[in-house]
């Protein structure tokens, strides 16, 4: 809980006086889904310290992107007043100024246009309250379709998946502490030692206990070093090789036919899907050797408790739902969902991309992960709204598929932003920039100048995680405190400020709040009766009980820490097998282009990096963008360690200093995507779309590498 004020804090409208006292609170970290619990001090000095707190997550663990959070709260990038374009350029402005011209010009473009011509684009870092209050602007205030977030670049594949297969998408259906317990762990593109490094003592204690530790990823990651068996694919065919492990494990008998009859449908179909998986087969497409493929499977059918894990390496590919489908259809006949201490999980990767997704920001969600086009949804949404349920848009397109509509006839003419930096976190990023460019209207929200907000017409200055309270949800479907050390600098207001002065001017402000708590309020009842039900979840809980596991439908209910015990929740409570097919990446290797590009994360940087690469310590540790590539096809190419390099696929070029490992394959480059201008790894990569998520195909495509 927070702790109490412990005397007077600095006068925060930029007074002189001396701070003559500590206040502390606590809170969690501010990036990945982890959402490690710390505590923030203000200190007498007037400096914010970040302290380790014991929280059942991180157990007072953090990383070095945790430690450094609080630099940027008064970082010399922060922006503290508005900016509008005049003559090409930004100058600063007053709010009033702002806010009137963009309600102004929101006006003239849907007067001219219609409601759809004005798109809003959220993030998967937003709180609960502020991403359903932004759902609600969309679909009342702006009265448009077309929002959507950055998480369908995340979770999207695994989420389609596991409500196909369970009825219901939360990443982990048991707590984190099971994974240290487990006599077997697979990983499946999950290099968890570096993007969320707290998660690795969970490694080391299932090692320590005995287990066993696989880990599937074209690269030798930090991850992959400390595992049993590292399965080595060639990427984009993890769906190949989940469907040899499900053949290996049907022809040894090691399936769970009980569990099987008991408690799923479709298995037979699925049975004889997989009879051409046979292990030699698969080796020629994969790279895998059979016997690293027979023993993987015999140390998942061993008997003890066994999880299986996907991220991002397997779920962002034009088939990531397919793929994500194998890896449970391989837990289903283990008999692994629902069984203590075992089961199927996904590691959600931005700090509220659970929560972020459940309460309205994707383009065909409601508040409480109902879906948009259901009536009975609208009609208990729009009743909490105050509304008629006709009034509401209906579904709007994915992320991509709206930021590539952006300014064309049809399209949207203007967008509002919030949380993200599309210009380099989106795929085929130079196009996207394009067609952000060709907006009549760009409104960002945010507290440095991203890639993104320097395009943008109008530039919102906004609070920051350690300036405002509300509640995250993170991996595990815990729903989470964050509490305020401090009120926002002079000039700056939070993004529920904002969407709250803009629903004012556009006629619909008695609908909305500035207030967290409030909207919190507000979201429990839109929520209730939904498949993430917050009903039950309060603020005082939340504080009292170290989180508290949606669902949660009452106030005398304790939560769900552990889903699938006794049913799922499909409408006969069985879990469905569904069988599915390799296919080849969306874009293969050939002769003009005849290299495998991967891409992916480092320990020091987040995200798109307009946060991270501002810290001194983060960037000392990880300065610049690099292109990871085998010492033979170094050789090949006549590249050597250091030497910048330009990769070329169909889409775009980056430029980077080439590292030379032995821990890729040789026939795969690998960047990280953080960076942006000449070193934008995003300006390569695939928009194919996978047809259930519109997951973009991020995690393969085809490229040259040539000295610069």
């Amino acid at each position: 809980m927070a702790k109490p004020l412990l005397g007077t804090l600095r006068d925060m409208t930029g007074g002189a006086e001396a701070v003559t006292a500590t206040r502390e609170v606590a809170t969690h970290c501010p990036y990945c889904a982890l959402q490690c619990g710390m505590t923030l001090r203000a200190t007498p000095e007037g400096k914010t310290e970040v302290l380790a707190r014991q929280f059942p997550t991180n157990r007072g663990g953090m990383c070095q992107k945790g430690w450094t959070s609080a630099e940027l709260l008064d970082h010399p990038d922060r922006l503290l007043t508005p900016l509008v374009r005049e003559d090409g350029a930004l100058r600063p402005a007053t709010w009033e100024e702002a806010l009137d011209k963009i309600a102004g010009a929101i006006g003239r473009i849907q007067d001219e246009h219609g409601r759809d011509a004005v798109a809003v684009f959220g993030g998967g870092g937003l709180t609960n309250e502020k991403a359903y209050a932004l759902g609600k602007f969309a679909r009342v205030g702006l009265r448009t379709k077309n929002i959507d977030y950055n998480g369908r670049f995340c979770m999207s594949s695994a989420a389609a998946a596991g409500m196909k297969a369970f009825g219901v998408d939360r990443g982990l259906p048991f707590p984190l502490s099971d994974i240290g317990e487990a006599d077997t762990l697979l990983l499946v593109g999950a290099n968890v030692a570096e993007t969320m490094p707290p998660f690795a003592r969970y490694l080391t204690e299932q090692k320590q206990r005995g287990g066993t530790l696989i880990v599937i990823d074209p690269r030798l990651t930090t991850t992959a070093r400390q595992a049993t068996l590292h399965l080595q694919p060639t990427p984009g065919t993890d769906l190949a090789l989940a469907n040899a492990l499900l053949h290996i494990v049907l022809s040894e008998g090691w399936i769970d036919k009980d569990y099987i009859a008991a408690r799923t449908t479709g298995f037979a179909d699925v049975r004889r899907t997989v009879a051409s998986y046979w292990p030699a087969r698969v080796e020629r497409m994969t790279g895998v050797p059979v016997a690293d493929l027979e023993a993987a499977a015999r140390a998942l059918a061993s008997g003890g408790k066994t999880i299986i894990l996907t991220a991002r390496g397997a779920e962002q590919h034009a088939k990531g739902v397919d793929t994500v489908t194998a890896y449970i259809n391989l837990a289903l006949a283990l008999g692994l969902p629902g069984r203590p201490g075992s089961g199927y999980g996904c590691l959600t990767g931005q700090g509220n991309g659970q929560g972020g997704r459940e309460h309205g920001q994707k383009a065909d969600q409601l508040p409480g992960y109902r879906k948009i086009d259901d009536p009975a949804a609208r009609a208990h949404v729009a009743a909490v709204w105050g509304v008629d349920p006709d009034e509401l848009p209906g579904p709007g397109v994915s992320a991509y598929e709206l930021l590539d509509s952006l300014g064309t006839p049809g399209g949207p003419k203007a967008m509002l932003v919030f949380g993200s930096n599309p210009v380099v976190s989106a795929p085929r990023a130079a196009h996207i920039e394009e067609r952000i460019r060709s907006l009549d209207l760009l409104v960002v929200s945010d507290f440095v100048l991203s890639e993104t907000a320097a395009l943008a017409d109008v530039v919102l200055p906004t609070a920051q995680w350690a300036e405002e309270d509300g509640t995250m949800t993170n991996l595990e479907g815990r729903v989470l405190r964050r509490h305020a050390l401090r009120e926002p600098p002079p000039g700056v207001r939070t993004d529920l400020a904002v969407i709250a002065e803009l629903a004012s001017r556009l006629g619909t402000g008695d609908r909305f709040t500035t207030e967290p708590r409030a909207v919190f309020e507000e979201l429990r009842r839109a929520s209730a009766g939904g498949t993430a039900d917050y009903a039950g979840v309060t603020w005082e809980r939340v504080d009292a009980e170290d989180g508290v596991f949606w669902p949660c439908p009452s106030v005398d209910q304790p939560g769900t820490p552990r889903l699938f015990v006794d049913t799922f929740a499909t409408p006969d409570g069985r879990a469905r097998f569904l069988p599915v097919e390799h296919r080849p990446a969306a874009e293969e290797v050939d002769a003009e282009y005849p290299l495998y590009l991967t891409t992916g994360r480092v320990l020091a940087q987040y995200q798109s990096g307009a946060q991270t690469r501002r810290i001194g310590p983060l960037r000392k540790a990880a300065p610049n963008a690099f292109v990871e590539m085998h010492p033979d096809l170094a050789a090949r190419l006549g590249v050597e360690h250091g030497d910048e390099v330009v990769v070329t696929s169909r889409r775009g070029q980056m430029r980077a200093p080439a590292r030379l490992t032995e821990t890729i394959r040789p026939d795969t480059v690998f960047a990280p995507f953080h960076w942006g201008g000449a070193a934008r790894a995003n300006s390569l990569t695939s928009d194919a779309l996978d047809p259930t998520s519109r997951m973009p195909e991020f995690k393969v495509c085809a490229v040259k590498v040539e000295l610069a």
